[in-house]
C-alpha cells in the first residue's frame, strides 16, 4: 500500500498560502496516484485535526475528500485526540478493518498553524472546563510547555542535554534530508513561493554556544526553549489501510501491519508522561522487551519528554527517531502521528526492521502507542 506526507513548513512559511483542506487533499491524490486504487472503494476517510475552527471546522475530512476530487460517496470523520490525532486516526481505521466493518480506509491528518493559530478555539476566552473539572484540578489550564519542565527536573535533565539533543535532531533530519531518505514519502506542493519538497525547518550548523543563548520559554529559571521544543509547523499525511485479503484482491502490496495499539491516560499536569506508561502498556501486551524493537519513533513535543521516556524505559536513544523529529522537521499537531508513521514505515522498510514503534504525548493527559511489522 502506501504510506505519504507533505513537506513541513514553517509558521508562515512555504505552505502558509494553502488552505488546509487543499493541504489534506493533495496527500488523498497521491495515495490515489501512487497505488492506483479507485477512490470509490474507500469505505471512509478518518482525519485527524486538532484546531477544529475556521478553515479548519465543518468537517475537514469531508472537504478534503470532495476537494480531492473523490467520488461524493465517499464519507470523511474528523478526530481530536490532541497530537495523537492522526495516529488515533490509524488505530481506529485498523480497528474497522479488523472488526470487518470496512474494507478500504484512509487515514491521516492536517494541521495548518499558519493559518490556524495553536489555541484559536479558545482565543475568545470561553474556558472547555467546567466546574467538575476546575474542582478536581483547579482553575489554572493545562500548560504544556511547564509541563516539559516539570518533566526535566523530575527526571534530573539539564539544559545541556535538552540542546544537545535538540541539536542531534537537526544533525539526522539534515542527513536525511541530503541522503534523499524523505524523497520517497514526501508529496512536491506546487505554491505562491514555488514548487516545495523539502522541509523547511530543518537547521544547519548549529551549535551548543549558539543553543545556550536562547531565553527560557516558559519559565524565568527553566530550561526548555524554543530551541528544544516542537516547531510550529503545516502539514498533512496519510495512509491506506487494509486487510491482507483485500489487498491481494486489488493487487497492492502491503508494507507494514499494525501489530497492536495502546492508549492511556495520564495526569493533566505535567500532562506529557504519557508515552512512558503507553509504550510499557504495549509491550507487555505484545510480550516484547524494550530492545525488541527496531526503531522508535518518540514525539520530540519536548526534548525532555524523550529523554525522560528513554531514561524510564531504557530505550536505546540511537534507535530514537533515526531521521530526526519534530525538533528539527516540525509538529503539525493534528497531522504529526501519520507524519511519524509514514516517515517510520519508509524507514523500516529502507533498513529492513522488523519492529517499529510509535508513542504520541497529548494534551489533556493521554498517550498513543502503535506497533508496526515489517511485512
Amino acid at each position: 500500500m502506501e504510506a505519504v506526507r507533505t513537506p513541513l513548513g514553517k509558521r508562515g512559511g512555504w505552505l502558509a498560502d494553502l488552505h488546509p483542506a487543499d493541504l489534506s487533499a493533495r496527500v488523498l491524490q497521491a495515495l490515489e496516484q501512487r497505488t492506483g486504487i479507485d477512490p470509490s472503494l474507500v469505505d471512509d476517510v478518518i482525519w485527524g485535526c486538532v484546531g477544529q475552527i475556521g478553515e479548519q471546522s465543518f468537517d475537514i475530512a469531508r472537504t478534503a475528500v470532495l476537494s480531492a476530487g473523490w467520488p461524493e460517496s465517499v464519507p470523511g470523520v474528523t478526530i481530536d485526540r490532541q497530537c495523537g490525532s492522526s495516529q488515533q486516526a490509524v488505530s481506529f481505521a485498523a480497528a474497522n478493518v479488523l472488526a470487518g466493518h470496512a474494507d478500504v480506509v484512509v487515514a491521516g491528518g492536517v494541521e495548518s498553524m499558519s493559518r490556524i493559530p495553536m489555541g484559536s478555539s479558545t482565543a475568545a476566552g470561553d474556558s472547555p472546563m467546567g466546574e467538575l473539572y476546575r474542582a478536581r484540578y483547579g482553575d489554572d489550564f493545562p500548560n504544556q510547555g511547564v509541563g516539559a519542565e516539570m518533566i526535566a527536573k523530575q527526571w534530573g535533565i539539564s539544559r545541556t542535554e535538552l540542546d544537545e539533543f535538540a541539536l542531534g535532531s537537526h544533525e539526522k533530519a539534515a542527513a536525511a534530508q541530503d541522503r534523499g531518505a524523505f524523497a520517497g514519502q514526501t508529496v512536491p506542493l506546487s505554491t505562491t513561493n514555488g514548487m516545495v519538497d523539502t522541509d523547511q525547518g530543518v537547521r544547519r550548523g548549529g551549535t551548543i554556544e549558539k543553543m545556550a543563548t536562547l531565553a527560557p520559554a516558559f519559565l524565568e529559571d527553566g530550561v526548555v526553549t524554543a530551541g528544544n521544543a516542537s516547531q510550529i509547523s503545516d502539514g498533512s499525511a496519510a495512509l491506506l489501510v487494509m486487510g491482507s485479503d483485500t489487498a491481494e484482491r486489488l493487487g497492492l502490496r502491503p508494507i507494514a501491519a499494525i501489530d497492536t495499539v495502546a492508549v492511556v491516560g495520564s495526569a493533566p499536569m505535567p500532562m506529557l508522561t504519557g508515552p512512558i506508561p503507553a509504550t510499557q502498556k504495549l509491550l507487555a501486551r505484545k510480550g516484547l522487551s524494550i530492545n525488541d524493537i527496531d526503531t522508535f519513533e518518540i514525539n520530540e513535543a519536548f526534548a525532555s519528554v524523550v529523554l525522560a521516556w528513554a531514561k524510564e524505559t531504557g530505550a536505546d536513544l540511537n534507535r530514537v527517531n533515526p531521521n530526526g523529529g519534530a525538533i528539527a522537521l516540525g509538529h503539525p499537531l493534528g497531522g504529526s502521528g501519520a507524519r511519524l508513521m509514514t516517515t517510520m514505515i519508509h524507514d523500516m522498510r529502507e533498513r529492513g526492521l522488523r519492529y517499529g514503534l510509535q508513542v504520541m504525548c497529548e494534551g489533556g493527559g493521554q498517550a498513543n502507542a502503535t506497533l508496526l511489522r515489517l511485512l
